[in-house]
Parts: C-alpha cells; structure tokens; sequence
C-alpha cells in the first residue's frame, strides 16, 4: 500500500462525492475513465490460471468485476458507510439478487406489505416457487412485526420511505426483532438515498438501490447497488450468485453514475427543499382528500422521519377525491411535469400508480397498502418551485378542485 495514499474514509461527504474511488490510468486523466472492455489479458497461461483460482489479484471479465465499475462501487460505499458495494444492472436486479442469494428451499421471508409492484411480485410469486415462505406484515406496526419474528426466519425486507405511500418504518427495532429470529435485515432505501437515511447506522444489515433514480436522477441509465459490512454474506452468498448468473452493470452506465455522484448531495437537498414546499403548497391549497409528505407535521409518522432521515425526500403524494377520473383530468392537464413511472429525476414526474406501477395488484392488496385510484406520484425535480406550483394548480382546477 502507498504510505502517501489518501484515507479516503477521513475525507468528508462533499469529498467523498468527487474524489471516492478514483483510480487514474498510465495516461493521467483528469475525469475518471471509461473502461468499456468485456474481457482483459494475461501474459502467461500460469498467470490465467492463478488468477482464476483467485491467487492472483486482477481483472478477470467484466462480468466479474470493472475498473469503471469499481470506481462506482467504492465511491457509493464511501457515502453510504459500508465495506462493500455491488454494483448491478438495474434496481430490481439488486433487490433479487440481494434477497435470492441468502435463501433456499424451506427458509422464511418476512417483509413490509407496502412495497414498489415489482419487489411485491417478488416476495409473494416469485420466492415462493422456490418453496421459501414469505409473510407480510404492516411495516409501521411494531406489533406485526414481533409476531411475524417470533420464530426463525432467513431474512427481513422492506422500503422505508415506501413506495408509494411514504410509510415510515423504525429501523432500530425492527432490526433488533430480524436479528433475534437469526433474520439479516435488507433494506429498500431509494426513495431516502444515503444521503438523508443510512440504514445500516440503524442496524440494517444489506441496503439495496435503484441507482436510476436518485443517484443517475437525470434520466440516463439504469442500475442497482447491493451494499453491506457483512464479508461472509458477500463472499458466500453474494458474490458467486452475481459471478455466475450475469446482472453486470454495464461500464458506460457505471461511468455516467460515478460522475452523477459528484452532485448528488445537492441535487437531493434541493430536491428535498422544492418537495416541502410543493407539499406545504398543496396542504394550504385544499381541495384535496390527503397529502402526503414525512416532512409535513400531518404525516402519520412525522416524528419518526424527522429523527430517521435528514429531510423528507423528493416525492409528494396526495389523494383526489374524484377518484381514478380525477386523477386522470388532472394528470392529463399537466402542462410542464412529465408523466413518467420514473422518480428522483432533475424533471419533476407525476405518476397514477393504481394503473402504473401497482396495477398488478388486486383492488384489495392496493386498498390493503394504501393505493386508492385517487391517489397521485409526484417526483418533485428541480425547477423553481414556484413554476411546479403554477402547473399543478392549473391542473387541478382543470380537475374540478
């Protein structure tokens, strides 16, 4: 190890964001490089060989392992306080390769039943034709969680904020429960970013990411990221299910997101400050059933949000009492914010997830979460917040309110 190499965990977060991670290649480049190499040379059979029984340190296949991705890899973990990162090629590839590795036939899942239409698909269909139990529960009631944790279970997962709905779930307890049934605690943490939650701070064990969200936040690529402290988990579980069943990051996506994490702390804190006051905005309006938002005093569990994250996050929820139609002359009015399922983009986006991203469920697993056909996604972006202000009022009067 190089005696003059920066101690890149001494560095602060601001630091961090720009310069975690940098490797810089024989020819010195100032930004960092794109490495766009399916596979990479040895100079002897003997060196192939070693390397391939892992006696040799090295870049094997891109499959494996990157120096574009790496970068990105050691730069999220930087921010996020972990020991390891695993990059992926999207945030579903993340969830289930995090969840999938840990588990076999005969295990016990229990997760939060407020969660993202692909991550429930996963839990209550998918998993369960490998034969692993699943069981979901009310994430906010401590209560459930207790009973569902009285006896051994493989793994606990859940969203915090959830998607869409912006439950709020305590971590520290919920971890102390999973921890005492033999459970490792994964958690969802894409709609809080490290930057205003760190879940394993509050005893999570694994944290996974849509890195298209938030931390691309401007419409370009997809990825994931599987993040831990865990080594046994990552190099027993983890590592051979990435190796050999293929969801590689790719390294141009890789390269856009290392460069993304340069303002990724601003970007949210505005995206934050612009979500409050779009939210305060709609409160003071009226007209409307419900508004949602951790950083509004109404939300359920306010208390909770404001002691667990740094600030209440990017999206805005709110229920329309006319209901599907409603949303839908409201939606359809929009002049400037974009529909789109996506969130934590630059643009501000509005979504109607009852027909979206939760259309899969039945009207009785929405109700059950919380999704009625009233209920409207807004991703606040970046704009000035008076203009997102301006059309959403527009829109709404276009809707009847």
């Amino acid at each position: 190890m190089d005696a003059n190499a920066p101690d890149l965990k001494s560095w602060r977060q601001a630091t961090q964001l720009v310069r975690g991670g940098l490797k810089r290649s024989a020819f010195a480049e100032t930004s960092e490089g794109l490495f766009m190499t399916s596979g990479y040379i040895y100079e002897t059979a003997e060196s192939a060989e070693r390397a391939f029984k892992g006696e040799e340190e090295r870049y094997i296949y891109s499959r494996y392992a990157n120096p574009t991705v790496a970068m990105f890899e050691e730069r999220l973990a930087l921010l996020e306080g972990a020991e390891v990162c695993r990059a992926t090629a999207s945030g579903m590839a993340a969830v289930f390769a995090a969840l999938l590795c840990q588990l076999k036939a005969g295990d016990r899942l229990v997760a939060s039943r407020a969660l993202f239409g692909s991550c429930h698909y996963i839990i209550t269909e998918l998993l369960p034709r490998y034969g692993i139990e699943t069981e979901l529960v009310d994430g906010t009631d401590l209560g459930q969680w207790e009973a569902a944790l009285d006896r051994e279970t493989a793994c606990v997962f859940l969203e915090t904020p959830s998607n869409p709905t912006l439950e709020i779930i305590d971590l520290a307890p919920v971890a102390e429960l999973a921890h005492g049934a033999g459970a490792r605690l994964v958690v969802d943490n894409v709609f809080a970013t490290p930057v205003l939650q760190r879940p394993l701070e509050l005893g999570a064990d694994i944290v996974v990411y849509s890195t298209t969200k938030h931390i691309d936040g401007q419409g370009r690529s997809l990825g994931g990221a599987i993040l831990t402290n865990d080594e046994d988990y990552v190099e027993d579980d983890l590592t051979p299910v990435l190796r050999h069943t293929g969801p590689a990051m790719s390294p141009f996506n890789a390269w856009l997101l290392v460069k993304s994490l340069e303002t990724l702390a601003m970007r949210v804190e505005r995206h934050a400050v612009n979500a409050l006051d779009i939210a305060q905005y709609l409160s003071r309006r009226g007209g409307l059933a419900s508004v949602l938002y951790p950083g509004l005093p109404s939300h359920p569990q306010h208390g909770l949000a404001s002691t667990q994250m740094s600030a209440g996050g990017s999206v805005v929820c709110f229920d329309m009492t006319g209901g599907r139609v409603a949303a839908f002359d409201f939606i359809n009015a929009l002049r400037m914010v974009d529909i789109s399922n996506n969130l934590g983009d630059t643009k501000s986006l509005v979504t109607h997830p009852a027909t979206t991203t939760h259309q899969r469920l039945s009207a009785e697993e929405r109700a059950q979460m919380g999704i009625g056909d009233g209920l409207v996604r807004v991703s606040v972006g970046l704009e000035d917040p008076q203009d997102i202000k301006e059309d959403l009022d527009q829109a709404l009067k276009a809707a009847g309110v």
